[in-house]
């Protein structure tokens, strides 16, 4: 099948209907500016720009800066910086005792991490330093929930990561039986809400007065009822973004509950590769959505390749 054929009748262009809020949230936004102003100002190339790990979860945009200039350092690499390097802090945030070993080195610090992260990341170290166990929803290995890992160890406290119901279930059973602690429930900021939903529920009834603060970001949820309503006008649904970003799986996973026919591409090569295979022959509606750290041009060009073959 050739790619005019691909979406059903020759010559039938499909409609495309864009998800009402998709791609950069502000967050992401700030991280990329952030990062493109430092090179900018080093177009001498006086100094070295590095990323602390990737900048955000989008491997078009980090290729983008990489091309400009930007470095992307691994932890154990920190001991090579010296006054002549600038590091930025990814999105996600930073352990405190991870940027601590960056300001020994002399290195320049350029804090980019999402506010809503940063506020995530203090209140971790207050609640630790006031005697509460800190519980964080979570993924094990995100960015993210390193640095909120590593901000309540910072306050003396504990820490305990649940990513599921069935984990949190296993905590609190442990933990009822040492009730002398105070116990407190946040979130990574891109954590599923309807699982974080499940997990406070649970920890709930067997730790009656837990602290829960709903640390999700509005930028997940505002995508995700804006996914809910874009599946009632379509036949099949495009999620578009970085394939290690965790709100845009999340936004797949969702989209792929409501619609059979879903597929999650990083860009517009993917797109032509689908549309080839004739994955969306036959619908005529098909909806565009991106998770936050998806840039406008790359939603543009997945949907200028729908409409073109």
């Amino acid at each position: 099948m050739d790619a005019s054929d691909a979406l059903g009748k020759r010559n039938e262009t499909p409609r495309v209907i864009r998800s009402a809020i998709m791609g950069f949230c502000s967050g992401v936004r700030l991280a990329v500016k952030a990062a493109e102003d430092a090179l900018g100002r080093n177009s001498d190339g006086e100094k070295k720009i590095f990323s602390l790990g990737p900048l955000i979860h989008n491997e078009t945009v980090l290729k983008d800066l990489e091309d400009n200039g930007l470095i992307i350092l691994d932890e154990n690499q920190i001991d090579s910086l010296d006054e002549n390097c600038v590091v930025l802090l990814c999105a996600h945030g930073v352990a405190p005792s991870v940027l601590k070993k960056i300001n020994a080195t002399g290195a320049q610090v350029i804090d980019s991490t999402c506010p809503r992260v940063a506020t995530s990341l203090r209140r971790a170290e207050e609640f630790s330093k006031e005697g509460c166990h800190v519980i964080l929803a979570g993924d094990a290995g995100h960015g993210e929930v390193r640095a909120i890992q590593g901000s309540a160890e910072q306050g003396g406290g504990k820490f305990t990561l649940v990513q599921n119901a069935d984990e949190a279930r296993s905590f609190a059973d442990s933990f009822e039986k040492a009730r002398d602690e105070n116990c407190v429930l946040l979130s990574q900021t891109t954590f599923s809400p309807e699982e974080f939903k499940k997990i406070s529920g649970v920890l709930r009834e067997k730790i009656p007065d837990l602290q829960v603060l709903d640390t999700i970001c509005p930028a997940t949820q505002s995508r995700q009822r804006a996914l809910l309503d874009l599946s009632e006008k379509v036949e099949a649904i495009v999620v578009v973004g970085g394939k290690k970003s965790a709100n845009t799986r999340r936004l797949f996973e969702l989209a792929r509950s409501l619609c059979e026919k879903s597929f999650f591409v990083e860009g517009a090569r993917e797109m032509e590769r689908l549309l080839h295979e004739g994955a969306l022959c036959g619908v005529t509606a098909i909806g565009i959505t991106a998770g936050a750290s998806t840039p406008d041009f790359l939603i543009g060009k997945v949907e200028d390749v729908i409409i073109e073959n």
